[in-house]
């Protein structure tokens, strides 16, 4: 082990990664295809060829903008903790699009929802939040009170590692150094006219805390596209699964198909509409950008191939 000493990536950077283990903390260069919380085993002679350990969890989302690709967001995540603000920053969509993410990668996520003390009504964001899933548990809370600590304790326990996901200005630093006991990492104030945030943390970062807790802070995301996530949006919407397998049709599209179970409970008032369009735009974009990333993952493929091919014909 000493030759091979275990490092946690801490950090991502463009030239590298930034990782930690015992009295190690350094910079590795490009080489080990690895994201924040992954575990490595360091080659002090060539750092950039460290070995990244299997992955008992990975959180990814399609690459934000134009790119075709993959990002990975965290790996070895023990719980996901989903955060929005009770202001105009909560966005049901938005939340069950986070919660889809962290079922695929079979993590137990927990939505926190912050700045009750400024809100008026804060119970009618926790009925929202609750009606979601019935899978999630809902924590509303001061993030600047100390109820951090004790609220969120359950799952902060020793040699665990939590995540704080949501999108900017919620709270995510603020939970992060309460769970600290300091406040090392910078925050700012969010926007009074449109309850936006700033970005202060600008790049994912894995603290690990005196408790024995690691907690990953990460920056908003303005761009959220789900990809090879079809089970973590069925687990959201568990009903809507099962319902549509009561449809006459296996390739139902419950828009305007006879036979219909879905669309024959929202004639029933059983099903909300609003919903039942959250769940397609989610299903179609999951199938969209599944298929978008395999057809080029096969593209890639065949070149490769073919600059092998003529790589050995030049040889000969």
């Amino acid at each position: 082990m000493e030759e091979t000493p275990p490092l946690r990536v801490t950090e991502v950077h463009r030239n590298g990664l930034q990782a930690r283990g015992e009295s190690i903390d350094m910079h590795i260069p490009h080489g080990p295809e690895a994201t924040v919380g992954d575990w490595i085993l360091l080659n002090r002679e060539l750092p950039s060829a460290s070995e990244v350990l299997e992955r008992k969890s990975l959180i990814k989302r399609r690459a934000p903008g134009r790119t075709l690709g993959i990002q990975l967001i965290a790996a070895n995540l023990d719980t996901v903790f989903v955060v929005s603000s009770c202001n105009d920053d909560f966005n049901v969509a938005r939340l069950e699009r986070f919660i889809a993410l962290a079922f695929e990668a079979d993590l137990s996520p927990v939505i926190v929802l912050t700045k009750t003390d400024q809100c008026d009504a804060p119970d009618d964001y926790i009925a929202r939040a609750k009606a979601i899933s019935d899978q999630v548990p809902v924590v509303a809370l001061n993030a600047k009170s100390d109820a951090p600590q004790t609220e969120l304790a359950q799952w902060c326990k020793p040699g665990q590692t939590v995540a704080f996901l949501g999108s900017s200005g919620v709270g995510k630093s603020t939970l992060t150094n309460a769970l600290a006991g300091d406040t090392a990492i910078t925050t700012q104030a969010v926007r009074e006219d449109d309850s936006h945030g700033r970005h202060t943390t600008t790049r994912r970062n894995l603290y690990f805390l005196s408790s024995g807790c690691a907690v990953l802070d990460t920056p908003g995301m303005r761009e959220l596209q789900l990809t090879d996530n079809a089970s973590g949006v069925a687990e959201v919407f568990a009903d809507l699964d099962e319902l549509r397998t009561q449809c006459k049709f296996n390739d139902c599209k419950h828009t305007v198909e006879p036979g219909c179970a879905v669309l024959a409970a929202v004639a029933r008032n059983e099903l909300d509409p609003v919903r039942l369009a959250r769940w397609q735009k989610l299903v179609a974009e999951d199938l969209h950008n599944s298929a978008t990333l395999a057809e080029r993952r096969t593209k890639d493929k065949a070149f490769g191939k073919m600059v092998r091919n003529a790589q050995t014909k030049k040889k000969k």
